[in-house]
């Protein structure tokens, strides 16, 4: 079996990963922050080494702006709806996943009006488009780093210079860039920073987060225990307990701190040269197939590790199955989630072939597909 999913969920894991996580469900798994005791304490422990860790990694002075979620959905969620009021102006971008777009579709419906800065016919995002697109009213700008379907890298660093000139909130959506790029929040203007744990920080499903500025104020989008301030009716103002209403997930929590510390121990720089090597690998091989198209930035210009394509004659998700069921290869066919960039790209009747890669795959891997498209193609 070859994987080539990554982009959705990131496999194989480092061994550490589940590792840790059976040691926690063996030794320590009591509630964190629930009590005194020494299971509970050591639980606590590992939440706080891990935003720790992951604070560090985004340039985050203080570890308690960051808050875990379930995932970057709930994240998104969190930082769009905790912040918007009726009659605050959104700018956004053709490119986003529905985890960015429905929450702003939903708050339409509030008075929330939203602007889509359209790619380019390349999937390009220029930082200028969206100074053309800011408003006086404009609260929010909240953009993803990187394309799940293009593979664009987005300017963050350049539209965080115009989102820090009309005094808004600069939210940036991670996910695909996580653990591959560096990322700076403050460098970057970087107010809310949206990630998950299961693509390329190496953790499990049902991990994620939200850092949110110091001086941003966030309603919560749960109420509940949070262990400590039980007399208060109301959530308390301390971070992170303001945004983490009930039992976190430690396990989860242990397995991702053992995907960071994979990444710190493997060095970013690494993993990225590994990663761009064998996309350009796969994407040089793509072009040199006849009837086979590939979208997104050119050859030669950056991109994260995805590759998007289409296969004259044949339906994205008849290519899809055919190198699941007859070459067991894993990539993923369709709309990704994120239909306004097929509609960028002119692909949303057809979709497209993604092939996404993480750092455990080889050039065996990429070889094994070309060759599978090019007996596909026939």
């Amino acid at each position: 079996m070859i994987y080539l999913d990554n982009a959705a969920s990131s496999w194989p894991k480092p061994p550490a990963v589940a590792e840790k996580m059976e040691e926690c469900i063996r030794q320590y798994a009591a509630n964190p922050g629930r009590g005194t005791h020494a299971l509970a304490m050591k639980a606590s422990r590992v939440l706080f080494e891990a935003r720790r860790k992951i604070a560090k990694l985004f340039g985050v002075k203080n570890p308690d702006n960051v808050v875990f979620t379930k995932n970057a959905t709930e994240a998104l969620n969190l930082g769009i709806k905790g912040l918007l009021k009726p009659g605050d102006h959104v700018v956004t971008t053709s490119l986003e996943h529905n985890s960015v777009r429905r929450p702003l579709e939903f708050l339409k419906h509030m008075d929330v009006e939203v602007t889509y800065v359209p790619a380019d016919e390349q999937g390009r995002i220029h930082a200028e488009a969206v100074r053309e697109a800011m408003r006086e009213t404009t609260r929010l700008v909240v953009v993803t780093h990187g394309s799940n379907l293009t593979g664009t890298l987005v300017p963050i660093e350049a539209i965080g210079a115009v989102v820090r000139e009309f005094g808004a909130v600069f939210m940036v959506d991670v996910c695909q860039t996580a653990g591959v790029y560096p990322i700076d929040v403050e460098r970057m203007n970087i107010g809310l920073l949206a990630f998950t744990g299961h693509k390329g920080l190496y953790g499990p499903q049902g991990t994620g987060g939200l850092y949110i500025a110091p001086e941003i104020d966030l309603e919560p989008l749960m109420q509940g225990g949070t262990g400590g301030y039980s007399e208060l009716i109301e959530m308390p103002q301390t971070r992170p307990d303001r945004y983490e209403a009930g039992t976190p997930n430690t396990v989860g929590v242990a397995g991702l701190l053992a995907g960071v510390t994979f990444i710190e121990e493997t060095g970013i720089e690494a993993i990225r040269a590994h990663e761009e090597a064998l996309t350009e690998r796969l994407h040089r091989g793509l072009l040199e197939i006849p009837g086979v198209t590939v979208y997104g930035p050119p050859l030669g210009e950056a991109r994260v590790p995805i590759v998007a394509f289409a296969v004259t004659g044949f339906e994205s998700h008849e290519v899809g199955f055919i190198l699941d069921r007859h070459y067991q290869i894993c990539t993923r066919s369709g709309l990704h989630c994120t239909p306004l960039a097929h509609d960028t790209l002119g692909t949303t009747t057809t979709g497209l072939i993604r092939v996404s890669l993480g750092y455990f795959n080889t050039e065996h891997h990429i070889d094994t597909l070309l060759q599978a498209i090019r007996e596909i193609v026939g």
